[in-house]
């Protein structure tokens, strides 16, 4: 399996931190974003569909909306590493991770077709990253006024995935443990 180096942190803008710093430093990281789906799945797999439409709170996300952001959010920064890997010195604009929540219809899809979705962007992510030049990896672009390094995406990646599941464990499923009655 590829080698890729953990991004450096002038590689990526400070916040990307709270995501990059989740995943091992062993450069493993196509690896790891194939098993982290795996323990995605598995995890998820085995929640009650009322916790899957859950909200902790009034405006945060149900599990099957935060499914959907990691396809989202996994689309546009696999995106942005193409463009930075092919040199485009476009600088790319944001996203409001909100507004396309609310656009996704999510709650009306089934787990298994939102997984799906999933495994299918992360298997053409890993496979771009696979295809890459080493020279390109530490190439980088501005997205919504920030930097960002062709590796670092994949780290956000990875990272991201996994800050997303810490939340579920911490706020959705520790809340039907305590028997907090799903809305």
């Amino acid at each position: 399996m590829r080698q890729i180096d953990k991004p450096t942190a002038n590689e990526h803008v400070e916040y990307v931190s709270r995501y990059i710093d989740l995943v091992p430093n062993d450069g493993r990281i196509l690896e790891h974003l194939r098993t982290n789906l795996d323990a995605t799945s598995a995890m998820l797999r085995t929640l009650p569909e009322d916790l899957l439409l859950y909200r902790y709170a009034s405006g945060k996300w149900t599990i099957k909306e935060i499914v959907q952001h990691l396809t989202d959010d996994e689309r546009i920064y696999a995106y942005r590493a193409l463009r930075f890997a092919r040199g485009d010195t476009t600088d790319l604009p944001g996203f409001d991770q909100d507004a396309y929540t609310r656009e996704t219809g999510a709650n009306r899809r089934g787990l298994d077709e939102l997984l799906s979705e999933l495994g299918s962007v992360r298997a053409a992510t890993v496979s771009l990253f696979e295809g890459l030049e080493e020279d390109v990896l530490t190439r980088a672009g501005m997205a919504s006024g920030n930097i960002m390094s062709v590796r670092a995406s994949a780290y956000h990646i990875a990272g991201h995935e996994l800050c997303h599941l810490r939340i579920i464990r911490e706020r959705y499923m520790r809340a039907a443990t305590i028997g907090t009655p799903p809305n």
